[in-house]
């Protein structure tokens, strides 16, 4: 385990409240005495430190977004099942609320905003990242592809060696499955980003 994987966590915004991060804790926890596994046979799957998992199964901890991976690979689920908001019914999440996962050396952090039903394969988020060290994601599965909107500022984004530059409204589509760049190129940048699993 490296020493990031093991500092404390501090990746969810304030915004969201508790109340979001005691549904990432029981939901978290459930998952994990589904599989039948110990707090310490996680930790040590996922490659985080023990006490990081026990205060987030507390809903004491605030998860960043590669803890959060980790964890759910580990658990053979999709991370959408650990964060995803309440579902059905009229729901509206203005703009600044929501529960935001941060990544760990990037000023980068994504908030899922709709789950996809059961029958259909794409999730849907609101990102913001700001200049800096860019968020770089490693391959996903062969059939995974993404689809990004951007919304505000301007960025570079895609597959590292073919990144495009968007301003607002700009939309890129590209297979997941390489190596993959979300680099912001002005203060404020925010897209979408549906992930689409075929």
């Amino acid at each position: 385990m490296s020493s990031q994987e093991k500092r404390p966590e501090s990746g969810a915004s304030a915004d969201g409240g508790d109340g979001r991060r005691q549904a990432v804790a029981q939901r978290l926890k459930a998952r994990r005495v589904e599989k039948g596994l110990s707090i310490n046979e996680l930790a040590r799957q996922a490659g985080v430190a023990k006490s990081n998992l026990a205060r987030l199964e507390a809903g004491d901890g605030n998860p960043s977004l590669e803890t959060l991976w980790a964890l759910s690979d580990a658990l053979g689920i999709n991370v959408r099942e650990l964060i995803e908001p309440q579902t059905g019914g009229l729901r509206l999440m203005p703009a600044q609320q929501g529960f935001e996962v941060q990544a760990e050396a990037a000023r980068f952090g994504v908030t899922l905003l709709s789950s996809c039903p059961a029958g259909a394969m794409r999730d849907l988020y609101r990102a913001t990242f700001e200049p800096g060290p860019a968020r770089l994601s490693e391959p996903h599965a062969e059939s995974t592809v993404e689809h990004v909107i951007l919304l505000s500022g301007k960025a570079r984004v895609g597959p590292v060696e073919t990144a495009k530059t968007l301003g607002p409204g700009d939309y890129v589509t590209f297979a997941a499955n390489t190596r993959h760049v979300y680099e912001a190129l002005e203060d404020g940048t925010t897209a979408i980003v549906v992930m689409e699993y075929r």
